[in-house]
This record gives structure tokens, sequence and C-alpha cells, in this order.
């Protein structure tokens, strides 16, 4: 008979056993040196001359953040931050939250509210729409009547979010595409009141390849498996999107166009520059993608002298800290030093020493272009 005397003296055997192995397996891997890329992780020894720099050196708009609580955020605390490391204004892009178009209303209108009473002139608001079930009776005319709407409260813009072409669904359930035509509207309403359209269209193009020892962003794809797309039967190839989005820019020249995360383009600058030079109506910015211009300095450095007019600051997530790793890219000729995320970066940064002419046209000349109702008294101790 079993016994639970017997059962105790099995479970202990277990235990032991267990332990036994993962002290063997332990003692093997430090033996033979094994450890995780995650672990793997050494201070550099390297000597040379470089610091953080906490303060832009001009007061700077970021054009790209997402503050998911504006609503009720206080808003002091974050103009302290901001004004901290001489940040000057901030666009959130998710203006409208998200719900149905009754909660996003809400929620946009409860955002400019709370910037109005508490920090007027240093906080902006995009419109977001609904780009599901765009095939049922009067909804993209309901999306264009939102973006009336919000743009008469003060929207200063639209963001399309990465939905649009990879998961968006129409009544049917087929992909909408970026570039479906029944989405028109939508975008020529924009050229009409004279906002832009930040867009972020598909994702890095390592996330359709193979998960294996050649892809760049395999450590991302481990911690973030969910945006892999490779074996998707439901979302095409990466570059069938970006055809689909550029398709929208060619279609829709009198709407400008700020094509978020350098176009996923950050990795060939010599693309992103010819894809600026064919489309007059786009600009890009650099939220989430520094590090692809702190591991290329000379080439970086050149694609910004040549195309300093079609560049913006941006940020994505916001964290005050991470913003200095921006600032030294931009600023400074340091050498080899670290990114904040290793997932994005396990390679290290280098500065790349930007002119004060370009430095100045990132940091908020060419925002301030491409957004007339920025105040600009601010941003006149910059000169």
């Amino acid at each position: 008979m079993f016994s639970l005397k017997n059962l105790f003296k099995v479970l202990v055997f277990i235990l032991v056993v267990a332990l036994a192995i993962y002290f063997a397996v332990d003692t093997i891997q430090k033996k033979q040196n094994i450890m995780s890329f995650e672990d793997y992780d050494p201070p550099s020894s390297l000597i040379v001359e470089g610091k953080v720099i906490k303060k832009a050196k001009y007061t700077f708009i970021d054009v790209h953040s997402h503050l998911w609580n504006m609503p009720v955020m206080d808003l002091d605390e974050l103009v302290a931050e901001m004004d901290e490391i001489n940040m000057g204004y901030i666009v959130n892009l998710s203006g409208s939250g998200f719900g149905p178009q009754a909660a996003k209303d809400l929620y946009f209108d409860e955002s400019a509210k709370n910037i109005a009473e508490n920090q007027p002139g240093r906080i902006g608001l995009f419109v977001n729409v609904d780009f599901n079930s765009v095939d049922v009776e009067n909804h993209v005319e309901n999306q264009v009547n939102a973006i009336r709407s919000a743009v008469a409260k003060g929207a200063i813009g639209l963001k399309v979010y990465k939905s649009l072409g990879l998961t968006n669904k129409d009544s049917e359930g087929n992909r909408v595409r970026v570039d479906d035509e029944r989405l028109g509207p939508i975008w020529e309403v924009c050229g009409e009141l004279g906002i832009p359209v930040l867009i972020h269209s598909a994702d890095p193009f390592q996330f359709w390849l193979p998960k294996d020892d050649q892809n760049e962003r395999w450590f991302e794809l481990k911690e973030k498996p969910k945006r892999y797309y490779g074996d998707s039967d439901f979302i095409p190839p990466f570059e069938d999107i970006i055809k689909e989005q550029h398709t929208v820019f060619k279609r829709h020249k009198n709407t400008t166009f700020i094509n978020a995360h350098l176009g996923w383009m950050g990795n060939d600058l010599k693309r992103l520059g010819d894809h600026l030079d064919k489309f007059p109506n786009v600009v890009t910015e650099f939220g989430a993608v520094i590090a692809e211009l702190g591991r290329q300095p000379k080439t970086a450095r050149q694609f910004f002298i040549d195309h300093q007019d079609r560049i913006m600051f941006g940020k994505d997530s916001y964290n005050k800290e991470e913003f200095y790793t921006y600032f030294r890219v931009l600023e400074s000729d340091d050498e080899y030093f670290d990114y904040f995320r290793k997932r994005h970066a396990f390679w290290k940064m280098y500065g790349l020493n930007l002119p004060d002419e370009v430095l100045k046209k990132v940091y908020y000349e060419n925002a301030l272009r491409i957004f007339p109702s920025i105040p600009k008294e601010q941003f006149n101790k910059n000169n």
C-alpha cells in the first residue's frame, strides 16, 4: 500500500535529484563559461572622453509621444520634467485614447480641458480614428466628422497606428489595406484642414524574417514574441505594407505626412533620402529608432545635413532619462556609449555632432513650420 510516508520519501528523492541536476548544470556552465545572451552585458573598458547630456542644447519639440492618462495627468509635474531637459513642447499622439467613438470623444475633450486649465501652450493633441469596418455605411464619413470636430477643439494632427495594414478588418474580416481607396476622404480632410498625418505603417522588417541567429531583432522577438509576423496567414510581407503606405503619399499630395520611425528605413538612409526626395509632402522623425542613427555616425550625420528640413525630433514612449541618449547622439562627438534598451540595440552609440544650424531645425524649427499653432515665443531664446 502506498502510504503518505512513502509519498513523502518519493518527493524528497525527486527534490534531491532536481537540486543535484541544478548544481551540476550550474557547475558545467561556469566551467565552460556558458551564459545567456541576456545575461552577457559587460561594462566597457574603453577609456575615452565623453559624458551624459541631460539637457538639450536648444529648446526642442517632441513630435512623437504617448501620454496615456492625459485627462487626469498632473501636467504641472510633466512640464516641470520637460523644463529640466529643455523640452518646450510635447505632442501627445494618443489624444483620443481607445474605445468606441463616444469614449474617444470624451477622452479628447477631457485631455484638452486639462491642458487648457493647467498648461496651455506646452502640450499638443492628435486625434485618433477607427479604421475597422470601413465598408460599413457612413463609417468613413463619421471618422471625417470626428477629425473636423477634434480640430475645431484644438487637435493639431491625426495619428495613424500600425494596426492599419496589420490588424484592422472590415465587416467581412478582410484586412484593411493602408491604401484602401475608401479611406481617401480621411487623408483629404487633413490636407483641407492643414493638419499633418503622423502614420506608423508595418514594423521593423526583421519581424518578418526567420527567428534565428541571423536576425538582428532576435532578442526583441524573444522578449516580445507577439511582434513576429513571419508565420501569419493574415498579415502580408513587410514590403507590401510599405508600398501601400507610399501609395497613399503619392495619391494625396496636398496632405502632409510624417512617416514615423524613419519609415523603418533607418538601416538604409540612402533609401530614406530617396524616399524624401520622391515625396515632397513627407517628413520624418526618429522616435524609438535613434539607435539606428547612433551606430552609423558618419552616414547619419551626412543624411541629417542633406535632409535637414525634413527631419523632426521624436522620442515615442515618454521617459525623461531616456532623452539623454537622444541628446548625446545628436549633439556630441562621443564614442562607444550605451543605448538604454538592449532589445532595441545590443550595439553601442556614437555621436553625430550635428552642426548648430541643423540641430536647430531638428529640435524645433521644422516642427514650428509643420505645426504653426505652436507658440513660438519660448523658442526665440534659441536664436
